[in-house]
């Protein structure tokens, strides 16, 4: 194997990389990997913390707030090359207590603001020939939440979220195919569940959701990163238009 051939195909030095709601625990491991990879890094979320990477604070849902903060970076570095569509939003009450605004917030965040997003990207000029998006989707996109895994308590997915996130599925596929001719490739990662190493689930969770998947316990956040750096890289130069689910083998059962 030609190993200099290969390293190249992994080479993201000097790439400007957007990663949305960079505050999260895969927002923030999704940055490091790249700024250890010698890419430039701006995060984007509502709140700035402590971090290594340029910041910029961004409401997903407000589309002249997008366009504002895109422009921006395009006009101080130029470029962007890589989008990671990371920011989402979640409810965890059961749906017979579901309200109106509930349902909102989650299309907001999940659906409009991917949208904006890819909207803004995909109109700003570029000379480069190799660009990506990669939009997170999750494992309940394409299965439905198993109730047993569940005890009284626990944060138990709901409806909305699995809708809006097959629906992110969906809007990956019309733009792999609508934003081709602008050479960029779009694709999403569907994630399992994560386990929390900063604020852990809680044990019986952590032990029904083990057992109900084949691998018999829950993600690392880089192996979820794993999955987003093979799609942003020149590895999968012909993949466009795919969902990678990364869930232990939890949608083959």
């Amino acid at each position: 194997m030609d190993y200099n051939l290969f390293s190249n195909f992994l080479n993201f030095k000097n790439k400007l990389v957007v990663i949305t709601g960079c505050n999260s625990p895969l927002g923030n491991a999704i940055a490091k990997f790249y700024l250890d990879a010698g890419a430039v890094v701006v995060g984007l979320d509502l709140v700035s913390k402590k971090n290594n990477f340029i910041f910029y604070k961004c409401d997903i849902t407000k589309e002249k707030n997008v366009d504002k903060i895109f422009n921006l970076i395009f006009n101080r570095f130029k470029k962007i090359d890589i989008l990671i569509n990371n920011a989402g939003k979640a409810i965890f009450d059961h749906f017979e207590k579901r309200k109106t605004k509930d349902l909102d917030d989650v299309i907001n965040v999940n659906l409009k603001g991917t949208f904006y997003c890819i909207n803004s990207f995909s109109k700003l000029p570029s000379r480069n020939k190799k660009r990506n998006i990669v939009n997170i989707s999750s494992v309940y996109s394409v299965i439905s939440p198993d109730p047993k895994i569940y005890s009284s308590g626990d944060r138990k997915s709901s409806e909305i979220y699995g809708a809006t996130k097959s629906g992110i599925n969906q809007m990956t596929k019309y733009f792999s195919v609508h934003l081709a001719k602008k050479k960029i490739r779009v694709n999403s990662v569907s994630p399992g569940g994560i386990y929390n190493l900063k604020n852990p689930q809680r044990k019986t969770f952590i032990k029904n959701y083990s057992s109900r998947n084949p691998m018999n316990r829950m993600a690392d956040v880089y192996e979820i990163v794993g999955a987003i750096v093979y799609l942003t890289s020149d590895t999968s130069s012909y993949t466009t238009g795919h969902n990678l689910i990364v869930d232990g083998g939890m949608s083959a059962w």
